[in-house]
């Protein structure tokens, strides 16, 4: 039978999706390590990567959002999900044992068709049953691999949500800190705004002097209040943005806003360098999240073509019962039941091995094959494009620190020459050379560069921010994965 069968015809599977070749970028690290205070590390960033800031606030918020933030718990119910189900699946491959116990009590009809055919022993009588069975077994040979091959399949997705909730958790970290970082930034730009409003206010209070002594018209005074004016209008953008920022660290860490109204009273500290992996790309692919759950899909999705494939193939199985069970036509009740049923006349056992040929079923097991098999191609050409998308973030990542670099020393230079400048109209004021408007206007110029220069620093940790992204923020993959293979045939 099992040659006859031949089981269900199996399509031919089209041309398969291929995992691309890792890109090459050791050109753009060399470049990096050659321009930038990079330092060569294995194993960077690190699991807590946000600790090297010296920032006791960002502790606290990524300490309470870890803990907290609704997202990350519900990445951890469905990884408790899948693992669940990857239990269900592994059941597949045991035994099941069980118990059951029945008792049946049918009292015959004086007139129905027992009673017609024997008035005297059946009409009224009643048949009592009773049946104890302690064990029982049932069991599904896997000859084939298709439990196997599902519960592979269900591993597989559990690690992929596992490696869904790092992700999840790199993107929530690594918001806090930029939220962090520009929030830290604002809180200096607003006192640096309202320092310069009161640098304006002393520059409209001598203007007023000068114009009612009749040194200059009432033009200067307007350009002093236009000047009070954008300078309170900065004021206002900033403090909004501060608020903006506070209320976005207040929702990512799960909290309301009133948590959050009193922070960034501490600077953030700047590394002065930072380490970079020691090969890069194929380091991301133990290390980014994103690659590695795109890759457990595929994986998973490999074993589903399995499982579908095994689908066509004769199932197996074998079940057993052990026990007593007894039947009577009385008219006596259960009583007489009772004498026998734990006899050893009574005694039963069974055992049925099955067959079942999958010859025809109307197209059903082809289908699922073909949906199995667009999975996995679909699951092979989306972990193609993660890895292209990884490689281009790192790109940018570098590029946009050693540019925010770049700008930054440029224009901390350029505000050493703004304070030497300030240094010389103070010197010029007590020499009698300059009055105090140039003496506010250069303090100002001072206060105008140190605000852009916030900016600046923020834009160098968001940037460093955004290259521990890109590396997996420490997340770490146990699998062997740095070149991946395809299961699927």
């Amino acid at each position: 039978m099992l040659l006859t069968a031949g089981c269900a015809w199996i399509p031919p599977g089209g041309k398969q999706a291929e995992f691309m070749p890792v890109p090459d970028m050791a050109h753009g690290l060399s470049e990096a390590r050659e321009t930038e205070p990079l330092t060569p590390r294995r194993a960077w960033p690190e699991d807590r990567w946000w600790r090297q800031f010296d920032s006791p606030e960002l502790n606290r918020l990524m300490a309470v959002a870890l803990k907290d933030n609704p997202g990350l718990k519900a990445a951890a119910a469905r990884l408790r999900q899948t693992q669940a189900m990857a239990r269900v699946e592994g059941a597949r491959l045991l035994p099941f044992l069980d118990a059951d116990v029945a008792f049946a009590n049918e009292r015959i009809s004086e007139n129905g068709v027992f009673a017609a055919l024997n008035r005297e022993e059946a009409a009224g009588a009643n048949i009592i049953f009773a049946s104890i069975n302690p064990v029982s077994l049932r069991y599904e040979f896997d000859f084939w691999g298709k439990n196997r091959a599902a519960l592979e399949a269900a591993l597989g997705e559990a690690e992929a949500t596992a490696a869904e909730q790092a992700e999840v958790r790199l993107q929530l970290t690594t918001a806090i800190a930029r939220a962090c970082f520009r929030g830290a930034a604002l809180r200096r730009q607003l006192d640096l705004a309202r320092e310069m409003v009161e640098l304006r206010h002393e520059l409209i209070e001598l203007a007023d002097t000068r114009f009612e002594s009749g040194i200059t018209s009432a033009r200067s005074v307007k350009r002093a209040n236009i000047a009070l004016e954008t300078a309170q209008k900065r004021e206002a953008g900033t403090e909004d943005q501060l608020d903006v920022q506070r209320n976005l660290l207040a929702r990512l860490m799960g909290t309301g806003p009133d948590e959050t109204r009193h922070l960034f009273a501490n600077p953030v500290t700047i590394p002065e360098r930072i380490p970079l992996p020691a090969q890069l790309p194929i380091g991301l692919l133990a290390h980014r999240p994103d690659l590695a759950a795109a890759l457990h899909r595929t994986e998973a999705a490999a074993h589903r073509v399995k499982e579908a494939k095994a689908r066509f193939l004769p199932t197996v199985d074998l079940t057993a019962f052990v026990g007593v069970n007894a039947l009577r036509l009385t008219t006596k009740g259960a009583s007489s039941l009772a004498n026998v049923l734990f006899s050893g006349s009574s005694f039963a056992y069974g055992i049925a091995p099955g067959l079942r040929l999958p010859w025809f079923e109307g197209g059903r097991l082809r289908g699922e094959l073909s949906a199995q098999r667009a999975e996995h191609d679909g699951a092979v050409e989306l972990y193609n494009d993660t890895l292209v998308q990884a490689i281009q973030e790192v790109a940018d990542s570098l590029s946009s620190w050693r540019e925010t670099r770049n700008i930054l020393e440029a224009h901390r230079r350029l505000l050493v020459s703004q304070r030497e400048d300030l240094d010389l109209a103070q010197t010029r004021l007590q020499a009698g050379l300059d009055d105090r408007r140039t003496v506010l206007r250069s303090r100002h110029a001072v206060l105008n560069q140190e605000y852009v220069l916030k900016s600046l620093e923020t834009n160098q940790l968001v940037a460093m921010t955004d290259l521990i992204e890109a590396l997996g923020g420490g997340y770490t993959n146990n699998a062997d994965i740095a070149r991946p293979q395809s299961i699927a045939d």
